[in-house]
């Protein structure tokens, strides 16, 4: 009694029943998953059954809603053939599977969307045909009770020869009132944007006077400084001469003076244009000349003293000058050096010259000579008497 069962089995009976273990255990899980299995389907028909019955029910009621909102002529006969195709649904409902209730579901889905579409269609045309009414504009009830009585048969010819008499002005342009309202709105655009412009050009005529009166301030302010020195400097190049810078004016429509350049361009209508014009005397004594009557080194004399009169306004870091006294006398060389070493000593601006003429050359503070050999120029320093004995040697440009 006290030993178990597989003591007593034969070695043969051993081995059959560790064969027959794992098979039990298979059918054992199998029958688990079948039981799960039944559960699962039995909960999937029970929710199919509910979820059929009540969209069954909404389905009856949505088609006897659509049935009451829309037209009779026209719904009653789709409304009674649903009827019927429900009726059947549900007698066939008890005894269909699941895939046929689905397919009866999806079905109806889709019976129940044409006939909504229909509806919101017909819902669509009313509002268009409603508006189409308002705009045409209030009826007298003459009118409306005139055309109440009438048959739609002879609403309908009525509206036949309306369209006929209408098609007599089909080459009219329909779009006439819209492109008026169109024009109507650009007109107004653009006339606002041509007030815009006027104020806008008033402003800026506004802005260009306030300019040029400024401008007019400045350049007097500056022609009356420049002129002082030019008074100066003429004076200390020219010894007993004077000379003065002038203000010229000319309107349009003037013919040029003898003072001013014939080549300056004419002036802009409706404004008076000023012109610096120059009167001068090497003598001191008599009339004084324009600079058209002055000959080459006297005009150099000329702009000599107004480059300096500017110096003195507005003084420049350094100055470049080639040559200037090429085509001066002596006095007027000597005193432009004079000149141009006490500018460079007092005002500390730098003052570079070519020249080959020995006044210059005496008053600089380095000098370099520049010759040329073998094709190549070189420049060096040299010697206060190295280049006045350059300068005396040099006969092409000693002859007076």
């Amino acid at each position: 009694m006290g030993t178990e069962l597989a003591d007593c089995l034969t070695p043969e009976e051993n081995n059959f029943l560790s064969r027959l273990n794992p098979e039990i255990t298979e059918w054992k899980e199998k029958l688990i998953a079948c039981r799960k299995n039944r559960i699962e389907i039995e909960t999937r028909k029970a929710e199919l059954e509910t979820n059929l019955l009540t969209n069954l029910a909404k389905r009856t009621q949505e088609l006897e809603a659509i049935k009451s909102s829309e037209e009779p002529k026209t719904l009653h006969s789709e409304a009674e053939l649903k009827r019927q195709e429900l009726r059947v649904t549900e007698l066939l409902a008890e005894d269909t599977s699941e895939d046929n209730y689905q397919r009866a579901v999806e079905d109806n889905n889709k019976d129940l969307e044409q006939l909504l579409t229909t509806r919101n269609i017909l819902v669509a045309k009313e509002e268009q045909y409603s508006k189409k009414i308002r705009e045409l504009g209030p009826l007298s009830f003459d009118s409306l009770d005139r055309y109440k009585r009438k048959s739609v048969k002879d609403l309908y010819e009525m509206l036949h020869n309306c369209n006929e008499q209408l098609e007599q002005f089909s080459h009219v342009n329909k779009k006439a009132l819209n492109q008026y309202a169109n024009f109507a709105e650009q007109r107004e655009e653009f006339q606002k944007r041509k007030e815009e412009l006027i104020a806008g050009d008033e402003k800026i005529k506004e802005l260009i006077s306030v300019l040029d009166q400024q401008k007019d301030e400045s350049i007097e302010r500056t022609f009356k400084g420049v002129a002082k020195h030019f008074r100066e400097a003429f004076s200390e190049l020219v010894q007993g001469g004077h000379g003065t810078l002038v203000m010229t004016k000319k309107k349009d429509g003037d013919q040029d003076s003898d003072d001013n350049d014939q080549s300056l361009a004419p002036p802009v209508e409706g404004r008076v244009e000023k012109y610096v014009g120059v009167k001068v005397s090497f003598t001191g004594q008599g009339e004084t000349r324009s600079m058209k009557q002055l000959s080459g080194g006297q005009k150099t004399v000329v702009a000599l003293a107004l480059i300096f009169a500017i110096q003195r306004c507005d003084p420049a870091p350094f100055y470049l000058f080639d040559e200037i006294d090429a085509a001066l006398d002596p006095q007027y060389r000597t005193a432009v050096a004079n000149m141009i070493e006490r500018l460079a000593n007092t005002t500390g601006s730098q003052f570079i010259a070519t020249t080959f003429r020995q006044e210059l050359v005496n008053v600089a503070d380095k000098i370099y000579g520049v010759t040329h050999a073998n094709r190549v120029s070189r420049v060096g320093l040299v010697t206060k008497a190295q280049a006045l004995n350059f300068v005396e040697n040099d006969h092409s440009h000693n002859v007076e």
